[in-house]
């Protein structure tokens, strides 16, 4: 090769703005070759049938977040995880929401239908009054 000559580059046939419609192509491909020739994906599992029956036995007896956190530890899973399978096999049942405090959470929704009734009027712009203003409010009507 001669000194100052550059070597030229060989692109490919299709313009450099068509890769993603030859990626899009070549999947297209590979998914009619898929479905042609019966491939089979193999599917991993992540819980066993024995372990199916252990988690919603275990939870059916005692349905607490302890029994989750236990069953998490057993399996090496997340409790996320736990939750979702049993929740998918609809053993899961939700644990109600609390403030910090305690008690039940109770929305605005709720306080304004609760002194509606009370009083047997209709006052749809006192959602807008603050959740503590109602709360005394419910509070005082109740006694």
């Amino acid at each position: 090769m001669k000194k100052g000559k550059k070597q030229k580059v060989k692109q490919s046939k299709t313009k450099k703005g068509n890769f993603l419609l030859d990626l899009i192509t070549r999947i297209e491909y590979n998914i009619k070759y898929v479905k042609r020739k019966g491939v089979e994906m193999a599917k991993s599992v992540n819980y066993t049938d024995e372990m199916v029956n252990t988690m919603t036995e275990q939870y059916a007896a005692n349905p607490t977040r302890e029994t989750v956190d236990a069953l998490a530890d057993q399996f090496g899973k997340t409790t996320r995880s736990i939750i979702a399978k049993l929740s998918r096999e609809g053993v899961y049942v939700a644990q109600p929401r609390t403030t910090k405090s305690g008690e039940p959470v109770i929305s605005k929704a709720e306080l304004v239908a609760t002194i509606n009734e009370h009083f047997g009027i209709e006052m749809p712009t006192l959602v807008k009054a603050g959740k503590q203003d109602l709360q005394k409010l419910v509070d005082a009507i109740s006694q």
